[in-house]
């Protein structure tokens, strides 16, 4: 199986994209803005669409990269916005929404795909909570079922224990934490499901802006851990997606 494109050339077949159609999404590999060129069909050879990764770029140019974005059918998510990030999307495209905690603008274009399976995002603290929800935010809109548990790390670890049905519940869960990471260790030793570890910049002098928790999730003796960079709740929620999509896929 060749997922995405596999799926393309079943529309062709039945009928519901012409070959014309199919030819462009394929052979056309970008939208050349001269500043970006946006990987306008990155979605039918990855099944996920291109993310805008906003620092360094102008208002009016992740603007204009949403709209490319949507003109060619795809939903936007655009990571690490500022307010002015997204007056300037919101003029461009008025259904733009956007999470001032987790700094993220979304543009949905259709309704996802249902996966299945679920994603549980959690927090070692309220702290974490911005970085937490830019994954959470993330794995909804690829279609994935999200749950949210905030604020049950180790310092009172009851409150992660009183909550073992939404540990065991979920298909892949996110264990977001800062200080000294400890959060994902002990939660991959309570399930028996794959755990995305996201180090966070929260901590004092020593944690290093995160560096510290980085390090300690990368030295989890508990089996079944992944990590991805620090602050980077899009790449944990991204990937936790695809885990669902491949569950999916193998059905």
């Amino acid at each position: 199986m060749f997922g995405p494109i596999d799926d393309l050339l079943r529309q062709v077949a039945d009928g519901r994209l012409s070959v014309d159609d199919a030819a462009r999404r394929l052979i056309e590999p970008y939208d050349d803005l001269g500043f970006a060129k946006v990987d306008s069909h990155r979605a039918d050879r990855t099944g996920f669409p291109e993310a805008i990764y906003c620092p360094g770029k102008s208002p009016e140019q992740i603007a204009a990269i949403a709209a490319s974005l949507v003109d060619s059918g795809q939903t936007v998510i655009a990571t690490k916005a500022s307010a002015e990030d997204f007056a300037a999307v919101r003029q461009a495209l008025p259904g733009a929404d956007y999470n001032e905690a987790a700094r993220v603008i979304a543009i949905a274009v259709g309704a996802p795909p249902a996966l299945p399976g679920s994603v549980a995002v959690i927090t070692g603290g309220s702290s974490d909570i911005p970085i937490a929800e830019e994954a959470a935010i993330t794995a909804a809109a690829y279609g994935a079922p999200v749950a949210r548990l905030w604020d049950v790390g180790v310092a009172g670890i009851h409150r992660l224990l009183r909550n073992r049905e939404t540990l065991d519940d979920a298909t892949v869960l996110v264990a977001v934490a800062g200080m000294e990471g400890a959060l994902p260790s002990v939660v991959a030793g309570l399930v028996d499901k794959p755990v995305i570890a996201v180090p966070t910049s929260v901590g004092y002098g020593a944690a290093f802006q995160g560096l510290a928790p980085l390090l300690a999730m990368l030295n989890s003796c508990a089996p079944g851990v992944s990590v991805v960079n620090i602050d980077n709740g899009f790449g944990a929620g991204y990937l936790a997606a695809q885990i669902c999509r491949s569950a999916r896929d193998s059905a």
